[in-house]
Order: structure tokens, then C-alpha cells, then sequence
């Protein structure tokens, strides 16, 4: 891996066991809650905060950047990446695969709203149970998915008039024919900060764009991510990256090369210190290889059933609430 892609800190071990490259992580989360700015969050929980950081990872030989100090539940990240590639926008399906992570914020709007004090799992429980609910608690506004695959386009109707075009712009499949048939391009993008739709999500895009880059038939990705709970988010942030650059490899006939991530607002909150400080005390070890047992016919297509990780052996599980 080169070394430029490694947190600064990173590049003073010079022990082979000490450069495993989860200590690029471990070594930005030392740095953020030691010398962090302590700053009021939208959530108002409070977080120590770093701006602009940078962390890198080679996916030769099928591994795949799976934190090993805690568990990581890969399967979870998966679920979620493929229900983005669909281009739903409401929890529904995610909720009946027992994927809870983007439920807390239609919850809290529930509670909000309708002054009901409803638990999670009997929210989760209804969203799935009732269409006529979900359709009308559990949708999110045009978040990823959305913006990934139709994203909206207005086309003149007279009289100075714009009319929404049915079908909107699916990045996700320029962007496989674009690698595919101009694989130099600069311009192999996919874009999450829909400006004019902002106010209408319910959550603004954190991993806002990924770009694409292919170079001696390996393809390798990037993400730039505004907002990073690196607590919480990044070890799902940088598995979807990662994956994400595997599926659209083996779709465009080409070998998977590097995954850089980029966080703008990286942040720690008050709230995790137990996370944080379980988290430092370990010492990373072991790889995670995925293997893709088939290719579908197009990007659209994967299961999470074609998916199969193999030698992951990762230390507990450290549980730490989630900011709404």
C-alpha cells in the first residue's frame, strides 16, 4: 500500500505487526479525542472534531477493510448498499431484513408528530406489517438511493414552464458504462448533494461522492465523506466504499485496485468515551477477504447471498448510542 495513503501517525511504526492498516484508523482516533475541537453538534450531544483526514486500503487479493478492534457487521453494510442501489427511499425493506439502522430517524419524527412513545422494535415491527404506515412514516425523503439512480431532471414545458422528467438520471449505470468504454475518464462520479433536495431528506448525504479511477486495468475508489462519526460510521463508510469498487470491478472486467476514504468533519462524540477508550486499548490483527460468488447481469443485481466473507476474526462488539 502506499505510504501516502497512511494516517501521518501511522508512518512512525516500523514494526511489520504495527503496520496492519488499522492502526490508520486507531492513530486518527487517538488524534481526534486527544487534540480535537470540542464543538456543539446539530444533535446537541457534543463531539471533539479534526478537519480533513485521509485513510487507504489495497484490495488486492480479495481483502476487504473490516476494522478488527471490534466487530463489524459486514452483512448489515452490505444490505444497505444493495437497498441503495435499488433507489428505495423508505426503511420498509430494510426493516424486514432486521436492518435498523436508518429507523431512528423516521422514529423520532414519529414520536414528534403523533405524541405516541413507541418503542423501536414495535415501530420496525408496524413499518413492516403495514404498508399504508410505512408509506406514510417510514419513507426518508430522496436520500442516496434516490439521488444515485434517478437523480431528478426538469425539462422545459413552455411558457417558461419545467416539467420532472419520469425517469431521472441513474449515475450508478453511466458510471459502469463510462468505466467500461472510457475507462480514462475523469469523470467516473457518483453524487449525493443534491442541493435543491437537501430540506426534503431527512438525513443530508455524509458520503457524498465517489469517484472512480482505473489504471493498468485496476479500479480503484474514492470516497469523500462531509460529516464522519468515526465511532460509529466509518467502519460501514469504508466496508460500502470497498464494496461498492468490488461489485463495479467485476462488472466492468477489472481487477480491484486501491479504496481511498476522505473525511471532511471527522468527529468523535462526548457520549462514546467508553467506545473510544475500549476501542484504543486493542491492537489490531488478522485479514478479511470477500469473496463475490457470482456475477449478475448488471450493478442492479447483486443478493446478499452472492456475498461470502472469510477469515474475519474480530475482537467484541462495543455497543455506543447513536446521535439523531
Amino acid at each position: 500500500m502506499p505510504t501516502a495513503l497512511l494516517h501521518p501517525d501511522s508512518l512512525t511504526r516500523t514494526d511489520p505487526s504495527e503496520r496492519h492498516w488499522e492502526w490508520q484508523y486507531l492513530d486518527l482516533m487517538r488524534s481526534i479525542w486527544e487534540q480535537g475541537n470540542e464543538r456543539v453538534d446539530r444533535t446537541g450531544v457534543g463531539t471533539r472534531s479534526l478537519f480533513g483526514a485521509q485513510i487507504g486500503f489495497d484490495l488486492s487479493d480479495g481483502l476487504m477493510p473490516l476494522l478488527t478492534t471490534k466487530r463489524v457487521y459486514w452483512k448489515t453494510a452490505s444490505r444497505e448498499m444493495l437497498w441503495f442501489l435499488t433507489g428505495d427511499t423508505n426503511i420498509s425493506k430494510l426493516c424486514a431484513q432486521g436492518v435498523e439502522i436508518w429507523t431512528d430517524w423516521p422514529l423520532e419524527r414519529f414520536r414528534r408528530e403523533s405524541g405516541e412513545e413507541i418503542s423501536r422494535a414495535d415501530f420496525s415491527a408496524r413499518i413492516v406489517a403495514d404498508e399504508a404506515f410505512a408509506a406514510r412514516w417510514g419513507d426518508l425523503g430522496p436520500v442516496y438511493g434516490k439521488q444515485w439512480v434517478d437523480w431528478p431532471v426538469y425539462e422545459p414545458a413552455g411558457d417558461g414552464l419545467f416539467r420532472l422528467r419520469s425517469q431521472g438520471v441513474n449515475q450508478v449505470a453511466e458510471v459502469v458504462e463510462s468505466l467500461r468504454h472510457n475507462p480514462g475518464s475523469r469523470r467516473h462520479i457518483i453524487e449525493g448533494w443534491n442541493v435543491a433536495e437537501l430540506p426534503a431528506m431527512a438525513l443530508p448525504p455524509c458520503h457524498k461522492t465517489y469517484q472512480f479511477h482505473v489504471s493498468e486495468g485496476r479500479l480503484s475508489g474514492l470516497l469523500y465523506q462531509r460529516s464522519c462519526d468515526l465511532g460509529l460510521g466509518f467502519a460501514f463508510n469504508m466496508w460500502s466504499l470497498a464494496l461498492l469498487t468490488r461489485m463495479l470491478a467485476q462488472q466492468c472486467d477489472l481487477e480491484p485496485g486501491e479504496v481511498v476514504w476522505m473525511g471532511g468533519d471527522v468527529h468523535l462524540y462526548l457520549n462514546h468515551a467508553e467506545l473510544v477508550e475500549e476501542q484504543l486499548s486493542r491492537v489490531p490483527s488478522g485479514e478479511a477477504r470477500l469473496e463475490i460468488s457470482r456475477r449478475p447481469r448488471s450493478i442492479f443485481d447483486y443478493r446478499i447471498e452472492d456475498l461470502a466473507v472469510e477469515g474475519y476474526a474480530p475482537q467484541a462488539h462495543i455497543a455506543a448510542p447513536v446521535a439523531v
